[in-house]
């Protein structure tokens, strides 16, 4: 047999070997998302408005313990019901996911003004 056979094979064989050994690792069930509890984010309502076909939104200056320094970013609502009490201006926190391509609010309540450089809940 030729050298460079006898390395091919030998490869092969680890190849194997090490396939094998991975296939005998205990793979623990990963736990859903939702099993984590949500997490809520601060923000000031600067407006709302609904685009053609129904959809609504709502535009959140976050604070900027939310890891984005003062940014306002747009989210669509998923149901309009959720903004029953809320005006411009208002304080809020809020819970949002990724669904259908867009990041969208799930709850979302008013809350009092966070006080400036003191802990929030």
């Amino acid at each position: 047999m030729s050298t460079a056979l006898r390395n091919m094979v030998v490869a092969a064989m680890g190849a194997i070997a090490m396939g094998s050994a991975l296939a005998q690792v205990e793979r623990r069930p990963v736990e859903p998302a939702s099993a984590a509890a949500p997490v809520y984010t601060r923000a000031r309502v600067a407006s709302f408005h609904e685009e053609h076909g129904g959809k609504f939104y709502v535009r959140l200056k976050l604070l900027p313990r939310a890891k984005i320094p003062f940014t306002t970013q747009t989210f669509r609502v998923a149901d309009r019901a959720l903004l029953t009490g809320i005006q411009e201006g208002s304080w809020v926190k809020f819970t949002s996911s990724h669904i259908d391509g867009e990041n969208t609010v799930t709850s979302i309540q008013a809350v009092a003004e966070c006080p400036r450089f003191q802990q929030c809940d």
